[in-house]
């Protein structure tokens, strides 16, 4: 339970760092980033998985890049299902996946050597 907490205190900030660097992204509160962090978890143990099955003959013959525009589905399906989370086009949803990737594993690696 407090791996789970944790892991979804990281991807909130992360999306906070996130729509801070990003003018395609806009979150209304630090309530809305919590919550589209757990939205984002949701979708990505649930939803992902099946996608990535579902379209492995693409992800063959793209060499992997199709992963991509799934990450980037995700964060679109989030921006529907949250309200007060906007993401204005699919280049700001790639770029919101990829900054929330390394911030989010960034802090992990920080909080994992402190314990260490």
């Amino acid at each position: 339970m407090i791996s789970f907490l944790s892991k979804v205190l990281f991807t909130s900030v992360a999306v906070l760092v996130a729509t801070y660097i990003l003018s395609g992204v806009h979150v209304n509160s630090t309530a809305t980033a919590i919550l589209v962090a757990v939205v984002l978890g949701l979708l990505n143990t649930f939803v992902k998985p099946i996608l990535i099955i579902l379209t492995i003959p693409f992800t063959i013959l793209t060499l992997g890049l199709f992963l991509l525009v799934i990450n980037v589905l995700i964060i679109k399906w989030t921006s529907e299902l949250v309200p007060g989370f906007r993401v204005d086009g699919w280049w700001s949803a790639l770029f919101f996946s990829i900054i929330v990737s390394l911030v989010s594993s960034f802090i992990e690696g920080l909080v994992r050597n402190n314990e260490a």
